[in-house]
C-alpha cells in the first residue's frame, strides 16, 4: 500500500474506534456491570437490586412481578438512582445483572488500547459456505453455560505463509468470527471476535485490526461464548484489540 493508502486506512480505524469507545461509555453498557447474581427458589435480596428475587426455573419473579424469557434473551427493571437490573437467561438459568452508570469501570474508563494497524492483517479468505447452518454448541465465560451457534461456513487464508482456517457463524443479519491466538491471556484478551461484512463471491474480508473484545473481556460478569475449539489461529494475532483488563 502507499503512504497515502495507509494513512486512509489508519483515518478509517481510528474513526471505526471511535465510535466503538462511544458505544462503551452507554451509562447501561458492558463497563457499568457492577454484578451478577443467579438466583434459585428461595426469595432474596442483592445489593442496588430492589425487591426480592426468586425463580421456579420457568420465571424469575420479583414479589408478583413475573419474567418469563427466552433462552439467551435478556430484559432491564428500573432500579434506585439510576441503576438498571437485567434480568437474563444463560443456559437455563436466570440471573441478574446490575448496571450501574457510577461503577468504576465506566467513569475511569479512557478508551481500550490497541496495536497499530497494519495492512497486513487484512485478508481475503476463501469461503466455504454450507448447503444448510449447522448448529454448534460452545462453552462460555463463565463456568456452567453453553452457547448455541449456527454454523455457515468456513473461512481458509494465509498468515505469514502459513495456511489458517476459522469457522465462520450467524449473528443477527450477519456473521461473526471467534477465534484464539498466541497473544491470548498476555497482550490480549482470552479470545477476541471479529464481525465483517457477508461473504461475496465466495470470499470474506477479514480485517484483523478491528478485532475486538467481547463483553467477556470489558467485565468479569460477562457470559459470551468461547470460540469453536478448531478456531486457533497459530500465529500472534499483533492486530486489533489489546487486554483491557
Amino acid at each position: 500500500m502507499t503512504t497515502v493508502e495507509n494513512e486512509a486506512l489508519a483515518a478509517q480505524w481510528a474513526a471505526w474506534h471511535a465510535e466503538r469507545e462511544d458505544a462503551l461509555r452507554d451509562p447501561h453498557g458492558w463497563l457499568g456491570i457492577t454484578a451478577l447474581h443467579w438466583l434459585d427458589e428461595t426469595p432474596r435480596s442483592f445489593p442496588d437490586v430492589p425487591g426480592e428475587w426468586s425463580t421456579d426455573g420457568v420465571s424469575a419473579r420479583n414479589g408478583t412481578a413475573e419474567y418469563t424469557l427466552a433462552e439467551a434473551a435478556s430484559t432491564l427493571v428500573d432500579g434506585a438512582d439510576g441503576v438498571k437490573v437485567e434480568v437474563v437467561l444463560r443456559t437455563g438459568r436466570y440471573g441478574l445483572r446490575v448496571r450501574d452508570p457510577k461503577a468504576e469501570d465506566l467513569v475511569g474508563f479512557t478508551g481500550v488500547p490497541a496495536f497499530d494497524v497494519r495492512p497486513e492483517w487484512i485478508v481475503d479468505a476463501e469461503f466455504e459456505a454450507f448447503d444448510e447452518p449447522r448448529p454448534i454448541v460452545v462453552g462460555a465465560a463463565r463456568d456452567g453455560l453453553e452457547h448455541h451457534l449456527q454454523a455457515v461456513g468456513i473461512a481458509r487464508f494465509e498468515v505469514a505463509g502459513e495456511p489458517q482456517q476459522l469457522l465462520v457463524h450467524a449473528s443477527g443479519d450477519g456473521v461473526q468470527v471467534l477465534f484464539h491466538d498466541a497473544t491470548n491471556g498476555d497482550t490480549t484478551a482470552p479470545w477476541r471476535s471479529l464481525s465483517p461484512a457477508g461473504p461475496q463471491n465466495g470470499r470474506l474480508r477479514l480485517d484483523f485490526n478491528r478485532s475486538v473484545n467481547l463483553p467477556a473481556g470489558l467485565t468479569p460478569y460477562g457470559t459470551c461464548p468461547r470460540p469453536p475449539a478448531e478456531n486457533v489461529l497459530t500465529v500472534p494475532v499483533e492486530a486489533g484489540e489489546r487486554r483491557f483488563r
